[in-house]
């Protein structure tokens, strides 16, 4: 039984694993040992198919800088955006290009995005499609933006050497292919990707300090405490212990 006071490895076993469909089990859950008790990016993909809700309470708090998004173009003819979630980002390229393609494995977090788009009346400006990184339905050189927010690593379930090949084969040569709050920069690097990073203080933004301490029980545990003893909406990241979403890795893809 799932309580507010689990940690996120420790909300799901075994057992959950059958949210997942076949193409899924196969790239998330490959094996028969899989244990999202020990595979934290396994627990991820089931929050994101078991609690969705909670999952887009918790990226709608972690607001991205401003100067990331004022640094994405903004007269873009298709933009393809891989693993959109529940649109954290999705909305904020809607207007930035005459379409959006919004990729998502996820069924529960197309159907929270999909309800977002229409209720800004954005719906005839995107659309949200099944797929996954190692295989983008999308034409090759169609795009002029390909971008990933949060959910790209060198792991093959999760984006890896494949994924970075897809994402620049849907780009159009002179396109831009855009990591945004990356993880393994090293790794990007060694893939030819540029970093930018921008400055100022950034804070996650809670609907109350109540929501601030329970989600810090599921996804901050060890900053429980002090989220609790501030008692405040809005909480520094340095205090949650990760890294704000203030920057981003980026290639040009060869003309």
């Amino acid at each position: 039984m799932i309580t507010s006071e689990d940690p996120l490895p420790r909300r799901y076993t075994p057992a959950d694993l059958g949210v997942l469909t076949c193409d899924e089990r196969r790239r998330f859950a490959p094996g028969a040992g899989a244990d999202p008790r020990a595979d934290i990016t396994l627990a991820w993909e089931l929050l994101y198919r078991l609690e969705p809700d909670l999952y887009d309470r918790l990226v709608s708090a972690e607001r991205l800088h401003p100067a990331v998004l004022g640094w994405l173009p903004r007269d873009a003819g298709r933009i393809v955006e891989v693993g959109a979630g529940a649109g954290r980002l999705t909305l904020e390229l809607v207007g930035r290009g005459r379409e959006v393609i919004a990729i998502e494995p996820a069924a529960s977090l197309r159907q929270i995005l999909a309800r977002k788009l229409a209720a800004a009346d954005r719906g005839n400006r995107a659309r949200v499609i099944p797929g996954f990184f190692d295989d983008l339905p999308v034409a090759s050189g169609s795009a002029d933006l390909v971008v990933a927010c949060s959910v790209l690593t060198p792991a093959a379930g999760h984006g890896g050497e494949a994924g970075l090949a897809e994402m620049e084969r849907v780009c159009r040569p002179g396109g831009c292919v855009a990591i945004i709050w990356p993880n393994h920069l090293g790794w990007l690097a060694a893939q030819g990707y540029e970093y930018v990073s921008f400055p100022g203080p950034m804070s996650a933004e809670f609907a109350s300090p109540a929501e601030a301490v329970e989600l810090a029980r599921i996804f901050y545990p060890r900053a429980v405490g002090e989220v609790r003893r501030r008692g405040q909406r809005r909480v520094p990241f340095d205090v949650l212990g990760i890294n704000p979403p203030r920057d981003l890795a980026f290639k040009q893809v060869p003309g």
